[in-house]
């Protein structure tokens, strides 16, 4: 391998006319580009800036004319607009947010209920029954852009050290992960739908407390099980153990 004493003679070489002009078309094409998408960023800028009716309350906001302040101030745009902060839910970016309510607004109330909003999704499983014997609970095709955002905010939940995390954890132990990912989704279209009809904000109660709740609920459905079986829990001197006797 040649060795350069000055690295400014590593773009010296023989390059050749027809390599430099397509060289410069591509720079050319790539400039023109982005002068477009900086002109939509205006653009989009500016028509979210006229759509903010009330005043949501993000916290401080970062020092300005860096990177971080300029995502505050759309985030803070998009929350004056919904009435909440939906950035808030895990796997919500201000992307997913801006294409999320692009397309359905900030009123949901031609959607009866939650589960009318899902099923306009398509997130809900399946009804293919005959007989009273479920044929199918898969989910309809559908190429709803708030479902497709959705799905990919529940895409980039497994390593996310949250209660949505370690809830998609939890599916993927228990089914694929494409079924994992779309009741994910479900959830989240649901967390969506109360956040923008009753004004609720999402907080998140940790990794650990949400573990916690699932040892309750199956210490509670042990608990179940035991009484159908005929055994009652009986509470001995150690109040780490238990055992169980019969009725």
């Amino acid at each position: 391998m040649p060795k350069f004493s000055d690295s400014g003679q590593v773009l010296t070489g023989n390059w050749r006319d027809e390599h430099l002009f397509v060289l410069g078309q591509a720079l050319a094409m790539y400039d023109d580009i982005a002068r477009h998408l900086a002109e939509c960023d205006a653009k989009l800028h500016t028509l979210l800036r006229g759509l903010g009716q009330r005043n949501v309350d993000l916290g401080k906001a970062p020092r300005t004319g860096s990177k971080l302040r300029q995502d505050f101030d759309i985030r803070q745009i998009l929350a004056n607009w919904a009435g909440v902060d939906l950035t808030r839910i895990n796997g919500l970016g201000l992307t997913a947010v801006m294409k999320i309510l692009s397309e359905i607004g900030t009123d949901l109330s031609h959607f009866a209920t939650v589960k009318h909003f899902c099923s306009w999704l398509g997130l809900c499983p399946g009804t293919k029954i005959s007989g009273g014997k479920v044929l199918s609970a898969k989910t309809k095709r559908s190429a709803n852009r708030v479902r497709q955002a959705l799905k990919m905010a529940a895409m980039s939940l497994p390593h996310s050290d949250s209660e949505l995390g370690e809830f998609y954890r939890l599916l993927c132990r228990r089914m694929d992960k494409p079924r994992a990912n779309t009741a994910t989704a479900h959830t989240l279209a649901r967390m969506l739908y109360f956040m923008l009809t009753r004004g609720e904000d999402f907080v998140d109660q940790g990794q650990q407390r949400y573990e916690e709740q699932q040892r309750q609920r199956s210490i509670a459905a042990l608990k179940r099980r035991a009484a159908a079986l005929g055994f009652e829990k009986n509470p001995t001197p150690c109040p780490h153990e238990n055992t169980l006797t019969p009725f």
